[in-house]
């Protein structure tokens, strides 16, 4: 029997008629550190109504697992003094990164301000730095010029991570294809159309390779900074690209927040790679409180199930494909899980 009519690429939701064996993961087989969470949404409000939130995340991520968490927030000055103090009584669950104020790059004191805005972070306890993708891809300095990540005016961010001990975690580009032209080629024409400011296919800005030169750039220029390269080093498609960059420069970590789509598409290289690169890989989600896909995450690195969604999604937010699990060793699944993340933050959780 045909349709009665077309139907739009968005109605079109079609459901599985493959039958396989699923193994469930309810739990992780370690304790996990996630490295790449955010909780700004709960450090706002009343102290009481704050501490409430808290708690009520806290205890859902316990429930899936979770050791402790590292809080990404873009913050700085006054703004992150006052969410350190407040997760402060919190901090046998956790760790909190930083910012610097980037739109005062051209202000002569601006190193002198760096130093001093991270020495306070670190005395409130901040244990790391976040830098974003909007340092390349949206801001400008005082001539309109977009400022690329490995700009020699950024100079004193990374000199001073590398003084106090802070370890960077720099989002620096998105998937390739929100590089390339919204067409009828594009893997992520769904999402781009429901999200068309996250084009960044414009001659106005840096292309993808010009911002994996400046990464190169960023990583090589600066042999003495810890850099976690956020979202699988930039260039989850590309696990080559990344497993080159791990290899040419010893200061590189990545984390794998929001690239389970596209690891799980790419399961042969991608179990080759976390073998590899197991002591280089930090788990992380990008999750925020309301929507924790960690079982899914869990998934993936431990079981060889075949084909399932990596997304809760009706229609899968990053392209229409499922994946596979690759179903990793233990000795490789604790180092992503919680090890790595412990040596590199100089973390003593307790639990883990």
């Amino acid at each position: 029997m045909r349709t009665e009519r077309a139907i739009y690429l968005h109605e079109y939701v079609p459901r599985s008629e493959l039958v396989v064996e699923r193994q469930v993961v309810e739990k992780p087989r370690f304790p996990v550190i996630d490295f790449h969470i955010h909780l700004g949404s709960l450090t706002n409000g009343e102290e009481g109504e704050v501490k409430e939130r808290l708690v009520r995340h806290i205890e859902e991520l316990r429930a899936v697992g979770v050791e402790h968490v590292v809080n990404q927030e873009m913050q700085w000055g006054q703004e992150l003094y006052r969410v350190l103090e407040m997760l402060a009584p919190y901090s046998d669950f956790i760790t909190s990164f930083g910012s610097v104020d980037i739109t005062q790059l051209d202000d002569p004191n601006f190193p002198a301000m760096v130093a001093q805005s991270l020495e306070h972070g670190v005395e409130l306890g901040m244990r790391g730095i976040k830098v974003w993708k909007n340092v390349s891809l949206g801001m400008k300095d005082k001539n309109g010029r977009h400022i690329p990540i490995d700009d020699p005016r950024l100079k004193p961010i990374w000199e001073n991570a590398a003084r106090l001990g802070l370890p960077v975690l720099a989002h620096i580009a998105d998937p390739v294809a929100f590089f390339k032209p919204v067409d009828r080629f594009n893997e992520r024409f769904e999402e781009l159309q429901r999200h068309p400011d996250w084009s960044f296919c414009s001659p106005e800005l840096f292309t993808f390779d010009e911002l994996m030169e400046q990464q190169a750039r960023l990583l090589e220029g600066n042999p003495d900074t810890t850099f976690i390269i956020a979202h699988m080093g930039s260039y989850a498609e590309n696990l080559g690209f990344v497993g080159e960059c791990l290899d040419k420069y010893p200061n590189m970590y990545v984390d794998m927040a929001a690239r389970l789509a596209e690891l799980g598409r790419q399961p042969y290289t991608a179990r080759k790679f976390f073998e590899k690169y197991q002591d280089r890989i930090l788990f992380g989600t990008d999750c925020f409180p309301g929507r924790l896909e960690h079982l899914r995450y869990y998934e993936f690195l431990e079981t060889w199930n075949e084909y399932f969604d990596y997304s809760s999604s009706e229609i899968p937010g990053q392209g229409r494909w499922r994946i596979y699990g690759i179903g990793l060793d233990d000795e490789i699944l604790e180092k992503v899980y919680n090890l790595n993340a412990k040596r590199l933050l100089k973390l003593d959780t307790g639990g883990v």
